[in-house]
Parts: C-alpha cells; sequence; structure tokens
C-alpha cells in the first residue's frame, strides 16, 4: 500500500560554515531521476572550483542515490541521504558544495556538517505532503459528458484526462480518504448513470 511522504515546492539554499569550511546546500523538487541527475550536474558546473559537490536524491519508493563526490566513504552523501529519508522526504535532490577552510573535521564531523546542512535547508523548504490517490475512471454517456467535464473542473478532484469513445471517460486522480464521498458525488450528479472504476495508484498534494 502507498504511503504518504513529503517533498518540496521550491528550489532553496543554504549555507552553513563548520570550522572555517564552507557547506552550501541546495534542494530541488525531483520527480524523476533524470531531473535529479541535472540538476547535480548544474550543480557541479557552477561549482567546479569547490573542494567536493557531494550529492544526495530520492525519487519516489525504490531510488535512492547518494554520492560522496571525494570525501571520505559514507561521510557525505550517506548522512544526506539519510537525512532526507528520515524526515520522510521523498522526490527531492541535495547538493552539498564544500570549500576546504583547511581544518580537518573528522568522519564524525563531516557526517554531522552534511547531514546538518541537509536539515537546516528542509527548515527553510516551503514543504508540500503527497497523499496516495486512486486514479478513477468515470463512464457517462455523450448527452452527460459536457455538464460532467464542467463540474469535475470545478471541483476540488483533479481531472487527469478525458477520452471520448462510445462512452466519454474521465480519468480523476482522487485522495484515498476521499473516495467515498467522490463516488456518492459521482452518483449523484449522474443520478446513478455514471459507470466508475478504480485504477493505479499516483500520488497528489494535499
Amino acid at each position: 500500500m502507498a504511503a504518504p511522504y513529503q517533498t518540496i515546492k521550491h528550489p532553496v539554499e543554504h549555507e552553513i560554515e563548520v570550522r572555517r569550511s564552507r557547506f552550501i546546500c541546495a534542494l530541488a523538487p525531483a520527480a524523476t531521476e533524470e531531473a535529479a541527475r541535472a540538476f547535480v550536474a548544474e550543480r557541479r558546473r557552477r561549482y567546479a572550483d569547490a573542494t567536493h559537490n557531494c550529492t544526495a536524491y530520492v525519487v519516489g519508493e525504490r531510488v535512492r542515490r547518494a554520492d560522496d563526490d571525494g570525501e571520505p566513504g559514507g561521510t557525505a552523501g550517506t548522512p544526506m541521504l539519510e537525512m532526507l529519508t528520515r524526515r520522510g522526504f521523498a522526490d527531492v535532490v541535495a547538493v552539498v558544495t564544500r570549500y576546504f577552510g583547511g581544518v580537518l573535521l573528522g568522519a564524525g564531523g563531516l557526517a554531522r556538517a552534511y547531514g546538518g546542512a541537509v536539515g537546516e535547508t528542509l527548515d527553510r523548504a516551503e514543504v508540500v505532503e503527497m497523499v496516495p490517490a486512486a486514479v478513477v475512471t468515470v463512464s457517462v454517456g455523450h448527452a452527460q459528458a459536457g455538464r460532467l467535464e464542467s463540474d469535475l473542473r470545478a471541483s476540488p478532484y483533479a481531472l487527469r484526462g478525458v477520452d471520448y469513445g462510445s462512452k466519454v471517460a474521465f480519468d480523476v486522480a482522487v485522495a484515498e480518504d476521499r473516495l467515498p464521498a467522490f463516488e456518492e458525488w459521482i452518483a449523484s450528479l449522474t443520478a446513478g448513470r455514471a459507470d466508475t472504476v478504480r485504477g493505479g495508484t499516483v500520488h497528489l498534494a494535499r
């Protein structure tokens, strides 16, 4: 069963200093691994002169990647990734750029600095709660389609597509906790003449 998670609405950047080393953290929403990689590449181009550009991203329920970019193994990308997952974030990419300040931090100090940079930046982000939703296909005759489409577009439900065939089928994303109310609303609106079929699961912003 799909679980709710958090993501961020807009890119955000925040800088901390630890024993003269600068840690510049940038976060961005990333709905696909390609988007995450593109953001990482852009940050590495922008800060090509930095000592390290360490990265972590979570996309969906399965994709989790971390890169230490030359820091001792497990001291940068891993604590960044752990900060994202521990706080329940997904569809987000983090890049922490480090300019070395001349003082060695040790493995523990590095992990705290990289994870802390991500945590402080998350605190400054605009957070969006994403909840599981079902894609419901609502089919009606052509005589009812125009009115139903108008009502759907004016409703709080997310209309994702319309298919005109022998009947008109509307694909609507409905949060799982609102499914009974949605189906009752459709039945009332169409005098019980609509067919509804629940399909796959997606996530919607709450």
